[in-house]
């Protein structure tokens, strides 16, 4: 399993602000606590712990894929109020050693929710 090096670095850090993400109006997830990755020159992307995150708005989608750095991802459906978003999040619920950090967390396509939102942490 490649895992990250100089030709395809990856870094964790806890991320430096609240992150919100809403959709059909509703706060789907909002945390403090939330994982900044940053894989070589791709966006950072925002991994935010499951306890932050509503489940009950989520539907388990048989969408998977594989990541040669990261491992295999599961995907999540939202469903709210008549809002829907196909494969909207993914989780690494077995990531490969090098980023088992994000284990437990869950990702957000930008683009299939309405807003992520970058807030003050005090906020």
């Amino acid at each position: 399993m490649p895992s990250p090096d100089p030709s395809h670095p990856i870094s964790i850090e806890p991320a430096t602000h609240r992150v919100r993400v809403t959709h059909g109006g509703r706060v789907i997830a909002d945390s403090r606590r939330a994982l900044a990755l940053q894989e070589a020159s791709y966006p950072v992307v925002h991994y935010i712990p499951r306890e932050d995150v509503d489940i009950s708005a989520l539907s388990r989608s048989d969408h998977a894929t594989h990541c040669p750095h990261k491992g295999d991802a599961s995907y999540f459906s939202i469903e709210t109020d008549g809002h829907s978003s196909a494969n909207a999040i993914w989780t690494y619920e077995a990531p490969f050693p090098a980023v088992a950090r994000i284990a437990g967390h869950l990702a957000f396509y930008p683009q299939r929710v309405d807003r992520i939102e970058l807030l003050p942490l005090s906020g």
